[in-house]
């Protein structure tokens, strides 16, 4: 099995130049798939010309909501209650490209079904984009890789 049969190709993809908040719309409404249930966890930044330029994940944008202060207190707090809807005006204006992960791993079309699974448990990755040179395929997830996986182990008379 390669990344090509098990890549989801109904994807979002942004611009680097557009607002955060596009960015957290598109991952909040994202459709669920049919196969695991899964909604995504983030979305392919490309460039004009369809490249892939970086990813941008829940992860990303609830880090930099934060108000400032609270990257470095330690222990609890309710100072940041006050100072909250300040900073998330300030969040109104962040661009993707401020705060995308970049460079992106990446598969191509014809890794193997293993190569996927060393790639994602070596670089703690949860998904994949899925490109050959600068043509963008799919995105394969970690939640599907395991699917597929044990859908093999079952097919060869394993149970649980």
């Amino acid at each position: 099995m390669k990344a090509k049969d098990i890549m989801v190709q109904d994807y979002a993809i942004i611009r680097p130049d557009s607002r955060v908040k596009e960015a957290a719309c598109l991952i909040f409404e994202g459709k669920a798939r049919e196969e695991t249930g899964y909604k995504p966890y983030g979305v392919m930044v490309v460039d004009e010309k369809g490249r892939l330029v970086g990813m941008i994940s829940m992860t990303d944008i609830l880090y930099h909501v934060r108000p400032p202060f609270m990257k470095h207190q330690v222990g609890g707090g309710s100072l940041w209650e006050e100072e909250i809807d300040f900073h998330l005006e300030e969040f109104n204006d962040l661009l993707v490209q401020d705060i995308m992960s970049s460079p992106v791993l990446t598969a191509s079309p014809d890794d193997h079904i293993m190569v996927l699974v060393n790639k994602m448990i070596k670089n703690k990755v949860r998904r994949l984009p899925v490109e050959d040179g600068d043509k963008l395929f799919g995105i394969v997830y970690l939640s599907d890789v395991y699917y597929h996986t044990y859908k093999v182990w079952l097919e060869a008379g394993q149970s649980c």
